[in-house]
C-alpha cells in the first residue's frame, strides 16, 4: 500500500543525501534525479562529497530542488530524505536528519565489512537512526536484487524506484524512467528498469 503524497510544498527546497561506497553507482542517481526535477521545472543544486576517487571509500552526495535553490549543500538536520546504499554509511548520514525536518531514512540492509571492526548488526542501526528520525525504512536491496534479477548492482536503483514509489520524493516514476532511458548504457537499460518495476511490488 502506497503511503500518502507527501505534505511539504515543493515551493521550498526538497533536500536529499545519498551516502554509500565507491562503486554503488551514486553518482548515477545523483545524475538521474538531478536531471529528472531540472525536466519537471525545478531549480536544482547538487553536490558530491567524499571518497570519489577511491573505489571502496565512503561517498556522499547532495540533492536540493526546489522553486529556488542557493546551496547544492543540505545544513545539519535539514534532509527530507537519506538514501543509504550501505548501512553503517546510513550512521554518518544521521548528521543530516532530524525528527523537526522529518527525515525519512531509505536503508540498505547491506554491510560492507570494515578490516579490524565488528559490523554493527540492522536492529544496532536502526535504533540509532531512530534517534535522528520518525521514519526509518530498512529494507534487503542487494539481497532482493540479487534473488530476482541475478544482480545486486542495481540496487540503488531499486531504492530509488522505491522512494518514488512510496511517495519518498516528489517525482513521478515515469520522468524518472526517461531519464534512466537517456543516462543508463542501453545494453543494461533493461537490468535497471526491471530493478525500477520490481520496487512496485514492495509491501511494507
Amino acid at each position: 500500500m502506497l503511503a500518502s503524497k507527501p505534505k511539504k510544498k515543493m515551493n521550498s527546497e526538497f533536500n536529499i543525501v545519498i551516502v554509500g561506497t565507491g562503486g554503488q553507482g551514486l553518482i548515477t542517481l545523483l545524475d538521474v534525479i538531478s536531471e529528472t526535477a531540472l525536466a519537471g521545472g525545478f531549480d536544482v543544486r547538487t553536490s558530491e562529497l567524499h571518497g570519489l576517487a577511491q573505489r571502496g571509500g565512503s561517498v556522499e552526495v547532495h540533492i536540493t530542488f526546489g522553486k529556488k535553490v542557493f546551496s547544492p549543500l543540505v545544513s545539519q538536520g535539514e534532509a527530507n530524505l537519506i538514501i543509504a546504499l550501505e548501512a553503517q554509511e546510513a550512521l554518518k548520514a544521521c548528521y543530516y536528519a532530524s525528527k523537526k525536518a522529518k527525515t525519512v531514512f531509505l536503508v540498505n540492509d547491506f554491510v560492507i565489512p570494515i578490516p579490524g571492526t565488528t559490523p554493527k548488526t540492522s536492529s544496532q542501526i536502526l535504533k540509532e537512526i531512530q534517534k535522528f528520525s520518525p521514519k526509518a525504512i530498512l529494507i534487503p536491496a542487494s539481497d532482493v536484487c540479487q534473488k530476482e534479477l541475478g544482480s545486486s548492482v542495481v540496487a540503488g536503483i531499486y531504492l530509488l524506484a522505491l522512494a518514488v514509489f512510496q511517495r519518498l520524493l516528489p517525482l513521478k516514476p515515469d520522468s524518472i524512467l526517461k531519464v534512466l532511458k537517456i543516462k543508463i548504457p542501453e545494453k543494461y537499460f533493461e537490468l535497471n528498469k526491471k530493478a525500477f518495476d520490481l520496487a512496485k511490488n514492495y509491501e511494507k
